[in-house]
């Protein structure tokens, strides 16, 4: 199994212009084959690789079929969610997605991305829990006395973080602090969206037997052009639809949110999960030797840790979606 994580595919008649942690963003070139109507600078190819990031490290070992588990789940979320938002895909199959990333890759429209992670949580877990441990609250709202570890909150909570590099770390930001970066029409309409994916996933999931404890999405805008101060949309632009809020990047993938399963589930400990949390916490025990404040990067993954975690995505695409994933 290889221990080197592909940073890049090589796609003729494609430039790559970007590369995070798990995807990679491509210019389609003049022999790009498009849908018809599309030009090539209003589009960007997205294509999911198998790496898997932890701890703020892309790790040397990939998780095979991770990236095209993310891309279908999403693209499945997406119709779960076309009443709330319009989201960025554009084509899916060849020939307008090379047959090399077929299956992990989707065309998708080329946005003004808001700059700003939109976090939403149901359950009080991970950096949550441990601000509100120190402090009584989570991105600077109080929450009631008493809550523990998986404890579900009263309401889900928007709390926002920046956009970090790869290699660093998203710190949460107040919302307050979202409207000064984007102004108050474009921060109510993300936190609004944000709460409302939340409680849609947590609905159609619960159906499936899996608690979504919190979710992480993206946000693009139509009709905003690169130049223009994100704080000058008006709530009439939005209202209107001269100003668009799109749904971008993935939605509700092991990613970007905590599954659980809620068979079993019980406040006061960690819960087990459908999520990388099953690489953490092999990173984070004495079988791998590696401790996570030192310098050194993190160690190639075990074949049992690998597929053991292949396995957790595989089943909660299937779980979910309810069709095979092979």
């Amino acid at each position: 199994m290889s221990t080197e994580p592909v940073f890049a595919h090589d796609l003729p008649g494609y430039e790559l212009v970007h590369a995070g942690k798990v995807r990679e963003l491509y210019a389609p070139g003049p022999e790009a084959a498009l849908p018809e109507g599309w030009a090539a600078e209003d589009l960007l190819l997205m294509v999911a690789s198998d790496r898997i990031s932890a701890y703020d490290h892309i790790l040397s070992t990939p998780i095979p079929d991770k990236g095209e588990v993310l891309t279908r789940m999403s693209l499945w979320w997406f119709d779960q969610l076309a009443d709330l938002a319009p989201h960025h895909v554009v084509a899916t199959e060849t020939p307008c997605v090379p047959e090399a990333v077929a299956g992990r890759a989707v065309l998708v429209k080329k946005l003004r991305m808001l700059p700003v992670e939109c976090v939403a949580r149901a359950h009080l877990t991970g950096g949550g829990l441990g601000e509100y441990q120190q402090s009584g609250t989570v991105s600077g709202l109080r929450l009631p006395a008493g809550l523990v570890d998986g404890s579900e909150l009263p309401d889900p909570l928007f709390t926002p973080s920046t956009k970090a590099p790869a290699g660093e770390h998203d710190e949460p930001i107040s919302y307050e602090q979202v409207r000064t970066l984007i102004g108050h029409p474009l921060a109510r309409a993300a936190r609004n969206l944000t709460v409302e994916i939340l409680r849609r996933g947590h609905e159609i999931a619960a159906e499936r037997g899996i608690i979504v404890a919190d979710t992480k999405v993206e946000f693009g805008l139509e009709g905003v052009d690169a130049e223009r101060e994100l704080r000058t949309v008006t709530e009439e632009e939005i209202a209107s639809g001269a100003v668009r809020i799109v749904l971008a990047d993935e939605v509700l993938t092991p990613d970007s949110s905590r599954f659980w399963p809620a068979e079993g589930f019980a406040p006061g400990r960690q819960q087990p999960s459908f999520d990388k949390q099953y690489v953490r916490d092999w990173l984070t025990s004495e079988a791998s030797g590696w401790d996570k404040n030192s310098d050194t990067p993190p160690p190639a993954l075990p074949d049992e840790v690998v597929a053991g975690t292949r396995a957790k995505y595989v089943e909660a695409f299937e779980r979910l979606t309810g069709e095979s994933f092979r």
